[in-house]
């Protein structure tokens, strides 16, 4: 793969980066300013890159019916690799992404959302939340947490846990996990890869599933794979960009 002329080797699971060292906690520290320079990418080359991007994200459908087939390993560890460069608060990156590949443990995870979605969708969601849901086409049957062959668990890191026991707050943490979530997705879609967003409610038993610490609330279940042969998803239309965009 060539990047801006020149030829990029992605790093094997483990690798150290060229330039990169480890993440330690940051607090306090003074502020410690490094270059940076990018090369900026011709007008033509932009504006074809933006217009690939957008006819590619267009085609990225949420996905409930999943292949059982395997998917290359090293296409979700970089895709969360991607979603771990999200901006965030204070740069604390208050995530954690836990990913469940043990037939096993995901039969764990799918019985407990279940039961958890049998009492929201018989009455613990409302009325106007269920009509909502109506075209979707869902119920609280959930295959998709046992036919999918990987599950990304992304938690929340309320606070950093000091390993002495103590705790620090971070700050603008729903802000960062769900940006780093949605950069996930994209990654994941741009490799050929379809994916969920699950979140039951609540996911407490997330964190007791999987031995998370206590600074840790779970965020979002995604289920990772391929389409099944059969699949087919609701006939939906996305708002047109003069639907949601307002130029001031």
């Amino acid at each position: 793969m060539r990047i801006s002329g020149r030829l990029f080797i992605p790093p094997c699971a483990g690798a150290t980066v060229p330039g990169v060292t480890n993440w330690t906690p940051t607090h306090g520290q003074d502020f410690d300013p490094v270059p940076y320079r990018p090369e900026r990418m011709p007008v033509e080359r932009s504006l074809r890159a933006a217009a690939e991007l957008r006819a590619r994200m267009a085609e990225r459908r949420t996905v409930r019916m999943f292949s059982p087939d395997p998917v290359p390993t090293q296409v979700v560890l970089d895709a969360i690799a991607v979603a771990s460069t999200a901006p965030s608060g204070a740069h604390q990156q208050p995530w954690t992404f836990v990913r469940v590949v043990d037939a096993e443990v995901r039969k764990a995870i799918r019985a407990a959302a279940e039961h958890e979605e049998r009492i929201s969708y018989g009455g613990r969601l409302g009325d106007e939340w269920l009509e909502a849901l109506r075209p979707l086409g869902t119920d609280d049957v959930k295959p998709h947490l046992t036919d999918a062959p990987e599950l990304v668990v992304v938690f929340q890191q309320r606070f950093y846990l000091e390993p002495d026991g103590s705790s620090r707050k971070h700050y603008y943490v729903d802000e960062s996990v769900g940006i780093a979530v949605g950069m996930l997705l994209t990654a994941l879609h741009l490799a050929g890869l379809a994916a969920l967003t699950h979140t039951p409610s609540p996911m407490k038993f997330l964190g007791e599933v999987l031995g998370r610490p206590r600074n840790e609330k779970a965020f979002a279940v995604i289920p990772i794979g391929y389409p099944a042969d059969d699949c087919v998803v609701p006939n939906l239309v996305r708002k047109t960009l003069d639907q949601v965009l307002v130029t001031i």
